[in-house]
């Protein structure tokens, strides 16, 4: 038997934590939109762990026969805020000043948070 959506949104987690990632949190969006059923928000402190960790979560996703959605983002600064669509889950890599400012937890109050 596979993997639920939520325990890969937690593995993530997970994955982000053990790379370093701060303030890891996993959000169930699932019953506030269409398009997405966990957000799964983690912290960087430079350019380089942000690139590390979105190697590390593209890896994840080549195992567990997950895809990426191709998406276009224009970041103001470049580097404030990775986005990752995985389609039922979606992975936030933020600077601190980028989180702080989007604040997507109280944006998405509503959702339950998992961790």
């Amino acid at each position: 038997m596979g993997k639920t959506t939520e325990e890969k949104a937690i593995e993530i987690a997970q994955l982000l934590e053990d790379g370093k990632g701060q303030d890891v949190r996993v959000l169930d969006v699932s019953e506030l939109n269409s398009w997405t059923d966990y957000f799964v928000i983690a912290t960087v402190t430079s350019s380089t762990m942000q690139q590390g960790l979105a190697r590390q979560v593209k890896d994840y996703v080549k195992e567990n026969d997950m895809e990426i959605h191709v998406t276009n983002r224009k970041a103001p600064d470049g580097d404030d805020w990775n986005l990752i669509d995985i389609g039922s889950v979606v992975v936030h890599l933020m600077s601190a000043p980028a989180r702080e400012f989007y604040d997507l937890e109280k944006l998405w109050h509503a959702g339950k948070v998992l961790r």
